[in-house]
């Protein structure tokens, strides 16, 4: 891969945006709380505008690795800070923006441990921001942990529903992952013979057979219990539905992805032939995943459940992308990370606003809601049109793409996975009409629907939606300058 050094350093100064909106909050008072809000709100913002730099300035006629940096940190260990950008990374360094920057928005009005709250959020920011901009895997794998570890005092804190449970079992979970990919990436150092973490290094090292086969698996499945692959998804619906509203919108829209981006970045790019032994297992996973997801979705009741699973069936599609092995499922694969990252982080943030008011989260119990809090009710439906694989939305031409290869590859199955989000489709629907469309509940008749202020997240990422679901050729013609060199490796 050809890289091109960064005459400014962008990725570092995206990254270090909310490590140092981190370090500014822990010298405020606790009774700061506007100015706690604040300097998270420009830490974020900093770093939405870097992201959204990169993603435009990136040349697509050029390609490769752009605005490179690099810097020897332990020189005796080959570890290097090594972070860059290409087709694959970008438009996940531009969901991370999006996702935090509306994420500090939708919480403006908390005022339970207002300071811990946004510093622990600002940490694990920094972690997502890290995995997706590293080309060495040492400070890979250090990010990854920096980005999933806040995440169980986030959600025993300030979480909710069976909160120390969920936090606990999304830990162990985590770190049961963590267990396979540390020997994973041992043996890509020492077997390699270069003893060097730098990615595009390790990628010019031909690993035997044997070897590749034993290290994809371990790092698919290391990966895949980020990613919420099945059948290791059981902690993530449970974490969703205990999660404050904007670590939901973090853990859905953006940790998730971390998962399959590690697959993507490191088994699939530096072990082929492991891959193609593989490929059909990983497959035939993501192929139950989405089904799983979409049957066990149609039984729940609660909002935050429905879309825990349907998260589940959403990032099975972007694992079936990425088993395909092909130019449209992978190209349909990352533009699926990030329209679903986007999606879920709209679902959690307009359900968090409801839950707020009302403390229901209940279908059945809300009624005709649309009548009460029409704007409110209007973010969600665009949430659940998006997640039924609306044209005019990111997430259409996203599934279009992943499904055709998948038919293609994988045949039956491929068909098998295409009915069922027919039927997720059906659910999403079912759900619109239970709680926003029945009979209004009068308990509920006397809340203030959403202020123009606290619209603005929610506008923000329907915007986002609606712009690449018109122009698909912003995003794709990004990825695909990554994924057909990608391809060719494979």
């Amino acid at each position: 891969m050809v890289e091109h050094l960064a005459s400014f350093p962008y990725l570092t100064c995206m990254v270090l945006s909310p490590a140092i909106g981190l370090f500014i909050i822990v010298l405020l008072k606790e009774e700061q709380k506007f100015l706690i809000r604040a300097v998270s709100l420009v830490s974020a913002g900093i770093s939405l505008g870097l992201s959204i730099y990169t993603f435009v300035g990136y040349d697509k006629v050029l390609g490769g690795l752009q605005f490179v940096e690099k810097y020897e940190w332990v020189k005796s260990f080959g570890i290097t800070f090594f972070v860059g950008v290409d087709g694959i990374n970008a438009p996940l360094l531009l969901l991370t923006g999006i996702v935090i920057f509306t994420g500090v928005l939708t919480m403006w009005e908390l005022e339970n441990r207002v300071k811990e709250y946004f510093a622990f959020m600002l940490f694990l920011v920094t972690g997502v921001f890290g995995v997706f901009m590293s080309m060495d895997i040492f400070f890979f794998f250090l990010f990854y942990e920096i980005a999933v570890v806040p995440m169980y005092i986030l959600i025993l804190i300030w979480g909710s529903t069976r909160k120390e449970y969920a936090a606990m079992k999304l830990t162990l979970y985590l770190m049961a992952g963590s267990g396979l990919i540390i020997p994973g990436i041992l043996l890509l150092y020492s077997t390699s013979g270069l003893y060097t973490f730098d990615l595009i290094k390790l990628h010019g090292v031909h690993f035997p057979p044997e070897m590749q086969k034993i290290i994809f698996v371990l790092l698919l499945f290391g990966f895949g219990v980020l990613a919420a692959m099945w059948p290791f998804h059981t902690w993530s619906p449970v974490g969703h539905v205990a999660a404050p509203t904007a670590v939901s919108m973090l853990h859905a829209g953006v940790l998730m992805k971390l998962g399959s981006y590690g697959i993507l970045r490191v088994p699939m790019y530096l072990c082929p032939e492991g891959f193609q032994y593989w490929s059909q297992l990983m497959g035939l996973l993501a192929i139950c995943g989405i089904v799983y997801g979409v049957f066990v979705g149609l039984a729940q009741t609660d909002l935050k459940y429905v879309i825990g699973y349907s998260s589940v069936s959403h990032m099975g599609i972007v694992a079936l992308g990425l088993a395909t092995g092909t130019m449209d499922g992978l190209n349909g694969s990352v533009f699926q990370m990030f329209s679903h990252g986007v999606m879920t982080a709209l679902f959690f943030s307009a359900v968090g606003y409801i839950y707020d008011r009302t403390h229901v989260r209940d279908i059945h119990l809300l009624g005709g809601f649309s009548k009460i809090m029409p704007v409110a009710s209007a973010f969600f439906i665009t949430a659940a049109l998006c997640g039924a694989g609306l044209p005019g939305f990111a997430s259409f031409w996203a599934e279009l793409l992943v499904f055709i290869a998948a038919v293609k590859v994988f045949g039956i199955g491929g068909l098998i996975a295409l009915a069922s989000i027919v039927v997720g489709a059906l659910f999403a629907l079912r759900v619109v009409q239970t709680s926003f469309y029945n009979e209004p509940n009068p308990k509920f008749i006397h809340f203030e629907d959403v202020s123009p202020f606290l619209g603005l997240p929610r506008m923000i990422l329907i915007a986002t939606l609606i712009l690449f679901g018109i122009f698909p050729s912003l995003m794709l013609d990004v990825i695909k300058t990554a994924v057909a060199p990608f391809i060719s490796g494979l």
